[in-house]
């Protein structure tokens, strides 16, 4: 496997070991020893997979607020989107700032994002699938989002999004998220 790190401190992109031949391909989405090795200790508890008919539908960005934060393992299994993480620990060097990657069916890439960043993605073809770990439950009273397009984050969309939920579309800005309870450790 193969670690990009990212401009974020902790958000990595994965290039896992694809093996192909004449009956296709296989690959290792996840192997404890592996992620260890390559500095990231989780103990992953939910799997969650989701599907997105239209291009142009953008999900986020979303976060779980402490005790129930989620540090995420991102893959797509069809289809390709553009994923982003937000750092959004209080004190970070690199707080409000940004990394964003294409993720496909076709390059195989996969996105950690540790506890303390909000997390969205915005689809780049019809029929997308996500596929993600995570390593807390989901606990709907820590559940919060930030709104996609807030200029204190500047995240630049390859696309303006067509297909966006009620609560997304009305997420507060950043500043106004008085509760984030993250912050950095350096």
């Amino acid at each position: 496997m193969n670690v990009i790190e990212t401009a974020l401190e902790g958000v990595r992109i994965l290039e896992p070991k694809v093996f192909g031949d004449a009956r296709g391909w296989f690959m290792e989405s996840w192997s404890q020893k592996k992620m260890e090795d390559a500095g990231i200790f989780v103990d992953f508890v939910q799997d969650n997979h989701s599907f997105s008919a239209q291009k142009g539908t953008l999900r986020g960005l979303h976060y779980q607020l402490n005790p129930m934060a989620q540090a995420k393992l991102l893959r797509v299994a069809r289809g390709a989107i553009f994923d982003v993480a937000v750092d959004i620990r209080r004190g970070s060097p690199t707080y409000a700032k940004w990394v964003g990657v294409e993720l496909s069916a076709e390059n195989y890439r996969q996105l950690f994002i540790p506890r303390g960043f909000a997390h969205g993605f915005i689809t780049l073809t019809d029929d997308v699938e996500v596929l993600y770990k995570a390593d807390n439950l989901y606990a709907p009273d820590c559940d919060g989002n930030i709104r996609w397009d807030d200029p204190e984050i500047g995240v630049e969309w390859p696309l303006a999004p067509v297909v966006l939920s009620e609560k997304d579309a009305a997420a507060p800005l950043l500043a106004a998220r008085t509760e984030l309870n993250f912050t950095y450790d350096a």
